[in-house]
């Protein structure tokens, strides 16, 4: 206890033999010793802090870098013109004396902050279209490969993507396109009775879902539910190294992999198209026949009559570019996973808004294109 007593830090203002005032420190200035006094010595150096005083620390009996940063900061970063000190003690101030304050920097203006985003999101889309356009041009490899050497082609694997992509897909396609040939059909009810014209009914129902609804539909659901998985396989592929082991294995990644998965999505959308449309008149049917009260056997004798093989031709071929898109943005972002799990969740989540975002793009571009093309029957 004596000893603690002792070596309590203190603080003494007195006078040298030239009557000039001096801070004299005693004790010991370290961390165990400054913890329970520190607010207390803070507010007696603050009061003392004035230019032209002299310190002397010859009795201090021992200091740390907590001692040396409390007087520092008390001299406002800067040694006092008159200083006594121990040479042993000279070094903890040293180290401060080195450190350059941190040169605030400026909050850069909107515009830079508008320019700096550009630049990055530019940068990306680049590196983007980069990795796609080797994706492709292995895959037009492949396609030339499997064509002289048909025996190589990934039947098995094509006919997997087709099962899990599509007909695992069939319930929820069905029930949505039912709902929304529903909804459709019940809205426009509302509308054509006012001019008479329940009627054209059928020709609303026919071509709107055959040529945009039904591929947009089928599209929306597989890239939420199919496009994702393939992200997400690949990705867990990548981070347990099974795509290693293959090319180590002398496996193509390319061919067993990629190629069967956009083949797949391509002919397995068209097909899921075909099956939202049916359903989805299906559900117009019913609503209008509940609604405007049409027979359901002058509904199904009118669709042939409103929709022509035009029409329903481009829906199928929407269906098939949309496919091949999602299943290459699937792929795309599948394999630029790192092996980490934060990359596998942001790529999973990636593959889903950028293939519903692409396939809304390319529909707008497919309706101007197609615009004046047979929208009779």
């Amino acid at each position: 206890m004596t000893d603690d007593g002792q070596n309590l830090p203190s603080v003494e203002v007195g006078t040298d033999e030239t009557g000039k005032a001096v801070v004299r420190l005693r004790g010991s200035w370290n961390l165990r010793m400054l913890t329970p006094r520190m607010k207390v010595l803070r507010a007696e150096l603050r009061q003392l802090a004035k230019p032209g005083l002299c310190w002397d620390l010859c009795q201090v009996k021992a200091l740390d870098s907590a001692g040396a940063l409390v007087l520092w900061e008390t001299w406002d970063s800067r040694l006092p013109a008159q200083l006594l000190l121990q040479d042993s003690h000279r070094p903890l101030f040293d180290i401060w004396m080195h450190q350059q304050a941190p040169v605030p920097m400026a909050r850069p203006s909107w515009l830079s902050r508008m320019l700096d985003a550009m630049a990055h999101a530019s940068e990306t889309s680049i590196d983007h279209l980069q990795d796609a356009f080797v994706v492709l041009g292995q895959l037009l490899l492949d396609g030339i490969d499997l064509l002289f050497h048909p025996g190589r082609i990934p039947w098995r694997e094509i006919s997997s993507t087709i099962y899990t992509t599509g007909v695992r897909a069939l319930p929820i396609t069905g029930m949505v396109g039912l709902l929304i040939g529903v909804v459709i059909a019940y809205q426009s009810a509302l509308q054509l009775r006012n001019f008479g014209g329940e009627i054209f009914i059928i020709d609303i129902l026919s071509v709107s879902i055959a040529r945009e609804m039904g591929p947009m539909l089928a599209a929306i659901i597989v890239a939420g539910r199919s496009g994702s998985a393939m992200s997400a396989q690949l990705g867990v592929m990548r981070l347990t190294q099974e795509l290693d082991a293959m090319k180590v294995l002398g496996m193509s990644v390319s061919q067993r992999l990629v190629l069967p998965m956009i083949v797949g999505m391509a002919i397995t959308l068209p097909l899921l198209t075909i099956w939202t449309d049916g359903m989805a008149i299906l559900g117009g049917m019913l609503a209008a026949n509940a609604t405007l009260d049409i027979p359901i056997e002058q509904f199904i004798n009118g669709i042939p009559q409103a929709l022509s093989m035009v029409n329903l031709w481009i829906g199928l071929g929407k269906a098939m570019v949309f496919g091949a898109l999602i299943g290459m943005t699937g792929v795309h972002i599948g394999l630029r996973i790192e092996p980490n799990t934060r990359s596998l969740a942001a790529g999973t989540t990636n593959a889903v808004v950028t293939s519903i975002t692409l396939v809304l793009v390319l529909d707008a571009i497919f309706s101007i294109v197609f615009r004046n093309v047979s929208w009779g029957a």
